[in-house]
């Protein structure tokens, strides 16, 4: 792939990118960093990762994926050594919605999580989150359509949950 090839690659997938690891992270800036490391070890390694058999975009999303797992580890174990010594921050509440989405979204199984998150959160075609997955298309359409269905009924069970609890 030529520096052109590349940059032209760079300016298709990076926003796409950086959608996905945000959703998968929560954190906008941690996923602009590690997509852009990402990209840079993708550079580094043009010859085997983007000229091969693999997906590009693919094998990016996994390296920043990881990258980003790496950084939240390194900061929990950093959080863990100074939190005795200084006092914690006042953190903003969650939007409500946010946080009835996120609980519903983590009682489905991860193949349903992942599927909906890479097709209407990342805007991934079934058969791009085909290919990525290992799973048959067939097999990512099952899983939208029964992730759907339970995510609708985690999310119509957490509003009557919580409308009861308003009205006690």
């Amino acid at each position: 792939m030529t520096e052109d090839e590349f940059d032209l690659f760079y300016t298709a997938a990076c926003p796409r990118l950086v959608g996905q690891l945000y959703a998968l992270t929560g954190d906008y800036a941690e996923a602009q960093d590690v997509v852009q490391e990402a990209f840079a070890r993708a550079w580094e390694r043009r010859s085997s990762v983007l000229n091969g058999d693999r997906d590009p975009e693919a094998w990016i999303r996994t390296v920043a994926h990881r990258l980003a797992m790496s950084h939240w580890r390194r900061a929990r174990r950093w959080w863990e050594l100074v939190r005795g010594e200084s006092a914690p921050r006042p953190v903003p509440e969650p939007n409500p919605d946010h946080v009835v989405l996120v609980a519903a979204l983590r009682r489905l199984p991860e193949v349903q999580r992942i599927a909906i998150v890479l097709h209407h959160l990342c805007d991934l075609s079934v058969e791009q989150i085909a290919t990525e997955t290992g799973a048959a298309v067939g097999t990512v359409k099952a899983r939208l359509s029964r992730g759907r269905t339970a995510l609708a009924a985690h999310l119509v069970s957490e509003e009557i949950h919580s409308t009861e609890e308003a009205c006690v």
